[in-house]
């Protein structure tokens, strides 16, 4: 209660509780300053949402164990140590009792004292668990580099050591043109035998590492990869039916698990929708309709926003959510989803509306789509 109430106060005034936490971090603990990108903006706000995020959820223990565990371990990429925690620690306390005077007390501080003991000490047994089975980031050269369109490429890697995935998950990655800055993207194949990872990849305005990997990326360079994160994997002990939902490059997951199900060889009806705005932006069409051609298990169903024009011929015009409720029934299905986060959100609500129950929808944190930007 006195946590939520120092939250409440903030809230209003939360760029500025931010911009005084980073100067008082860099401030005080100058050699902090290298673990954090040139550029703050996406870095800075990320970081202290982590931070606010945990204390809100400090009561749901289950939750704030995977969730901090999860950023334990990513933060290993960024060179976080166990000495670094404290110094966050005092330069939040001081940013929050700086712009909270309102609710500010000993009795509160106590309690943030003792949420964020909690909270660093999960991160870091998280981060030295993940230290004994996997190394801090992958190198990986690029092997092709392919333009589907003028800002969408296929980029392919080979990691310098084994990289153990599964169909579904994504990466960070961090190019050599910005170091510190990284962004997700996800596995556009499942696990090959040669090792090798594609990613599919937009280049949007602003967005440092998207263009650096679709516009200046090439065979030989080297890029990073962090630990492989993400939920939205197959359940291959059940027989339900799949309902995928792929709009641009969110396809990329969903031909994934294709591949996953047809390694498997258990033949489960699998239902694609593979929405873009227009035919153009179908890239990868292609190659989703020579697997259709070759597992009958398999529909794909081609979803165009501006309508059929300049769309395939068997194209659907509309929202993939809007598509999605002309088939059916689909409560016999689990359903994945991979895209904007404006699709996402819209596409859970049509697919609990036509009645998947929620917890068996998958899909990429939302919140953390929209942290990575690009």
């Amino acid at each position: 209660m006195l946590i939520r109430r120092t939250l409440d106060e903030i809230g209003p005034v939360a760029d500025k509780v931010t911009s005084y936490f980073y100067a008082l971090l860099f401030v005080h603990h100058p050699d902090l300053r290298a673990l954090f990108p040139a550029a703050m903006d996406a870095q800075r706000d990320r970081l202290f949402k982590a931070l606010l995020t945990s204390v809100k959820n400090v009561d749901d223990t289950d939750y704030l164990t995977e969730y901090l565990s999860h950023l334990g371990r990513g933060h290993r990429k960024y060179g976080t140590l166990p000495e670094h925690y404290p110094a966050v620690g005092e330069c939040l306390l001081s940013a929050l009792a700086r712009h909270a005077p309102g609710t500010w007390n000993p009795e509160a501080e106590a309690a943030w004292v003792r949420a964020y003991t909690t909270i660093s000490q999960v991160m870091i047994d998280a981060a030295a668990e993940d230290e004994a089975v996997a190394p801090a980031w992958w190198k990986a050269e690029v092997v092709s580099h392919e333009l589907r369109t003028p800002d969408i490429a296929v980029v392919t890697v080979r990691p310098d050591q084994p990289y153990p995935f599964l169909a579904g998950q994504y990466a960070s990655v961090e190019t050599p043109w910005w170091p510190r800055v990284w962004r997700h993207y996800s596995f556009a194949a499942a696990p090959r035998s040669d090792g090798l990872l594609s990613f599919h990849v937009k280049a949007v305005p602003a967005g440092w590492v998207s263009n650096a990997m679709v516009h200046r990326a090439r065979p030989g360079d080297v890029i990073r990869l962090g630990s492989p994160s993400g939920s939205m994997t197959v359940d291959h002990t059940t027989d339900n039916g799949l309902l995928c939902l792929g709009g641009g490059t969110g396809i990329a997951p969903i031909k994934a698990l294709v591949e996953d199900v047809a390694e498997r060889g258990h033949r489960r009806p699998m239902e694609v929708f593979y929405g873009a705005r227009s035919g153009h932006d179908l890239y990868d069409l292609d190659t989703m309709l020579r697997l259709e051609q070759r597992h009958p298990w398999l529909s794909v169903r081609p979803v165009v926003a501006t309508g059929r024009p300049d769309g395939p011929a068997n194209s659907l015009s509309g929202q993939l959510p809007d598509a999605v409720r002309q088939y059916g029934p689909w409560r016999e299905y689990d359903a994945y989803l991979s895209g904007p986060p404006g699709m996402i959100r819209n596409g859970v609500d049509a697919l609990v509306g036509v009645g998947i129950p929620s917890d068996r929808i998958r899909h990429d944190s939302v919140d953390e789509l929209v942290a990575a930007g690009d």
